[in-house]
């Protein structure tokens, strides 16, 4: 098919978008809606001595003023985390409910304390500011280390010590009492914002005994059904909905206590309530990611092979376990230590934490980005430590090609790890950097050259649905539970759906982001959308042909046998009689049976999307400013249904990653006080702080689904990140954690003894 997979028509979506088309949570209208405002706490830790709320339900337009007490008084429930044992082992973890509303304590900024619902919005804002709450401060904790220490404040009696779990798997004694060398590292993978472009919000309504929640989430079904939980209902008494979502990125990819909290407003008050989150409330209460700390060691023997690895690391969870969070921890970190490299041997020790921060989420690549960045900036460590030279380093241990099996027992199905490596590195010219950094030096700029491999997990949700229906007016209906926040999925999956029927693409409507559409869905995360939707469509449209043999046989009165089906048309064998799928489509559903078709299957396996990233940066001298001056990658996403929507999201997650790496950091004062709680403090990136990114495609098809594709949204992160790290250490002549802001480069390169002379560099 010309926009069949692999083609690269234009997203189809964005003339709506930008003729202002769109319908996104702030765009929809309600007849007679209300709005609702949070009254946050101001203190990380503290006790509520006393909450008085008498003279904001007093305030001008305000129709409820609801508290902790009332929610207890209605039935609600706290929040639980949806993972709450080690996917490994089963073992519990030790888990704290999470008040929707807090009730005796405040754990962290930004918890919300009591819900206004007004008639305005500016209403309820004021009627907020007359709620009296009497605190006690507390000591808090905002790192994982703070939060073991012996004499640390206890958050929860539920989890004794602060301390939600610390597993071991694998010993590595042996192989370390080997070694001729060993090298350390310390590796802080900081706190970020994640700042989608949409805010959080949502609009509830409630009648007939049923709430219907408009959402900005990417995970409508599941959300729908912990918010149906904590409201004491079926779930088929809540509909979610979220015709489009301005970007998510793991952020909204868990239940928050707001999506209870406005469906009860608005059953409490029978108006639609509405809130938009404001963007310091995003800073303060969407789940925040990554606060990674890790001591890990490298085994070599003395030609440089890997012999084993140790990681000992501890997750910061901020204030509560949310959603699956835990089970980044103990599924996606532990799942591919070690990346595409050959070791041998790994022990792994992880603990989480909880402390007086935001809680934490998820965000692109969660816990493999924290595991490839370790072994990354090992390997460097390495090479510098034990006289290799960092490409050759790599690619001596690398695993030449899938499938591979690493030490923990899990199996990547397909990749080209070392051809990659190898085309990456051709790619980025490095016989040329020489000169390159000679005259980086004459403007009063080191130049860095960095690289890093990656790999990821991907499929999230192990569930998938899809409905094909054939309407009466010759369209195609394709009902999905993925849910699109921004990826393409307009334009791609009716790609896979006309490839595989023959159908014209025009002709495919995708109809999404509606729980009562389909029964169940995995929403978006872990880049699982094409790979899960894609396989159920595939799946759909074969039971389709084969319906459409039987009636397509009885059209053309031939045997069903004698059908053969290619290029969107029925034949029959031998001959030139024909008929079209959509012709077929249409006699079946006038004769009252219809090819409609509804497919729900279970993932037994992952995709492994994987590849190299090599950057230089530049480092100015005198000040420490450094900026991202060139970027190669040779990515494998195995089969690409579209090749301008697949570098599309792989600029976005370049953009994330190098965001990451040298601009955002979520910071906490000694007493749990955010100090980058809005843009005027955290920098975001802008278009200006990329060169124009060089991203090759060398796909190796997955094994582990017909399309043979591979999840394309987050593995630019995962690699792009240590490599612009081990980029700045090759610039200055020392690694550091953090982002590269010019003030924390500038005290790294005076710390190390580097002035402003030039710093003698590790080989290549």
């Amino acid at each position: 098919m010309p926009d069949g997979i692999g083609a690269a028509p234009k997203r189809r979506e964005d003339a709506r978008f930008l003729t202002g088309g769109g319908a996104y949570l702030d765009d929809l209208r309600f007849d007679g809606v209300v709005h609702a405002v949070f009254l946050r706490s101001p203190h990380a830790h503290a006790e509520i001595r006393a909450l008085d709320v008498a003279a904001a339900r007093a305030a001008p337009g305000v129709l409820a003023v609801l508290t902790a007490a009332d929610a207890a008084t209605d039935g609600l429930s706290p929040l639980r985390p949806t993972v709450d044992a080690n996917v490994q082992t089963g073992e519990p973890f030790a888990v704290a409910p999470q008040p929707l509303l807090a009730h005796d304590r405040v754990r962290w900024v930004g918890e919300p304390v009591a819900l206004v619902v007004a008639q305005t919005r500016a209403q309820a804002m004021d009627a907020a500011e007359r709620i009296g709450v009497e605190y006690e401060p507390l000591p808090a904790v905002t790192t994982a280390e703070a939060a073991r220490a012996p004499d640390a404040p206890q958050l929860a009696a539920e989890v004794p010590g602060n301390l939600c779990f610390d597993w071991r798997v694998g010993d590595a004694s042996a192989a370390f009492a080997q070694a001729r060398h060993v090298v350390r590292v310390r590796v802080h993978n900081h706190r970020i914002v994640t700042n989608p472009m949409e805010p959080r919000g949502a609009v509830g309504l409630h009648a007939d005994g049923r709430y219907t929640l408009h959402v900005s989430s990417q995970n409508l079904h599941g959300n729908r059904d912990v918010t149906a939980r904590v409201l004491g209902v079926a779930p088929s008494a809540v509909r979610f909905v979220a015709p489009d979502v301005g970007g998510g990125f793991g952020a909204k990819n868990f239940s928050y206590a707001e999506h209870a909290l406005i469906l009860w407003a608005a059953r409490r008050t029978g108006r639609p309530v509405k809130w938009v989150a404001t963007r310091s409330e995003t800073f303060l209460s969407d789940h925040q990611a990554r606060d990674h700390t890790a001591v890990a060691a490298l085994a070599l023997d003395a030609e440089g092979g890997f012999l084993a690895l140790r990681v000992d690391s501890v997750a910061n969870l901020g204030a509560a376990m949310a959603g699956g969070s835990g089970a980044v921890q103990t599924n996606q970190y532990v799942h591919l230590q070690g990346s595409v490299y050959a070791i041998p041997v790994i022990e792994l020790r992880v603990a989480a934490a909880l402390t007086n921060t935001t809680p934490i989420g998820v965000t692109r690549g969660p816990g493999f980005c924290e595991a490839v960045t370790i072994i990354e900036r090992l390997i460097d460590a390495a090479a510098a430590q034990c006289g290799f030279d960092r490409a050759e380093l790599r690619r001596r241990n690398l695993v030449p090609s899938a499938p591979m099996t690493n030490a923990l027992g899990f199996t990547v199905d397909s990749g080209r790890f070392r051809a990659n490596f190898d085309a990456a590195l051709a790619a980025a010219d490095l016989p040329g950097f020489a000169a390159r950094r000679a005259e980086s030096a004459a403007r009063g700029w080191l130049r860095g050259l960095g690289f890093a491999c990656h790999i990821k997990g991907t499929g999230g949700s192990p569930h998938e649905n899809v409905e094909i229906r054939f309407e009466a007016d010759g369209t195609v209906s394709l009902i999905t539970g993925t849910q699109t926040i921004g990826q393409g999925h307009e334009t791609t999956f009716p790609q896979i759906l006309a490839d595989r029927l023959g159908v014209p693409n025009g002709a495919i409507r995708l109809r999404q982001g509606d729980t009562d559409l389909i029964p169940a869905g995995g929403g978006h995360g872990s880049s699982r959308a094409t790979y899960m939707g894609g396989t159920a469509i595939h799946r759909a449209a074969e039971t389709i042909v084969e319906k459409g043999r039987v009636v397509a046989a009885r059209m053309m009165e031939a045997a069903e046998a004698d059908m053969v089906f290619a290029d969107g048309m029925f034949r029959v064998a031998g001959t030139d009689r024909a008929v079209a799928m959509l012709d077929v489509a249409d006699e079946a559903r006038r004769a009252g049976t219809p090819l409609d078709t509804y497919h729900a299957w279970t993932r037994e396996a992952m995709t492994f999307p994987t590849g190299t990233h090599v950057v230089e940066v530049e480092v100015e001298r005198d000040t420490g400013r450094t900026r991202l001056v060139r970027h190669v990658a040779v990515d494998d996403y195995g089969v690409v249904v579209n090749p301008m929507i697949a570098l599309g999201q792989a600029h976005g997650a370049l953009a994330q990653g190098a965001g990451q790496a040298l601009l955002e950091a979520a910071r906490y004062d000694s007493n749990g006080q955010p100090v980058a709680a809005s843009f005027m403090d955290y920098a975001m990136p802008r278009a200006d702080d990329f060169p124009v990114f060089d991203i090759r495609l060398d796909g190796t098809p997955c094994a582990t689904n017909p399309l043979g594709v591979k999840g394309c949204g987050e593995a630019a992160t995962i690699g792009v990140f240590p490599a612009i790290g081990n980029a700045v250490a090759d610039a200055i002549g020392v690694a550091f954690d953090g982002p590269a802001t010019p003030g924390r480069v500038w005290a790294a390169m005076r710390a190390s003894g580097c002035g402003s002379e030039r710093v003698a560099h590790r080989s290549m």
